[in-house]
């Protein structure tokens, strides 16, 4: 147990959490990686189709976080939002920069 200014937080919560946050970046940057190789008419589509499916991952996430495991305690609220800014800041940043190195390469 890890207590940061009052809040309890469980170190198996917090691997457990990463864990799943990590899996949902790791398949949303896959299909936009994939999206990158392919022409650029599915390029759009394949970018949309990765963060539409972060969404959806991360809400099922929430949704089995909060109500089936009922962690409802404000420790683990305050852990799943700040595991889920880190990581969607990490994904969003990288395909901004791997869009803005793209966009250079072709002024080049």
């Amino acid at each position: 147990m890890i207590l940061i200014t009052g809040i309890n937080i469980l170190p198996g919560e917090i691997v457990i959490l990463s864990c799943a946050f990590t899996a949902i970046v790791y398949i949303t940057l896959f299909i936009f990686m994939m999206g990158q190789k392919k022409s650029p008419g599915s390029q759009t589509i394949y970018s949309m189709v990765s963060v539409s499916l972060k969404f959806i991952l991360e809400m099922v996430l929430a949704l089995i976080w909060f109500v089936v495991a009922k962690k409802t305690a404000f420790s683990s609220v305050i852990l799943f939002f700040i595991l889920y800014l880190t990581f969607t800041l990490f994904s969003i940043l990288h395909i901004i920069n791997t869009l803005k190195n793209k966009s250079l390469q072709k002024q080049v």
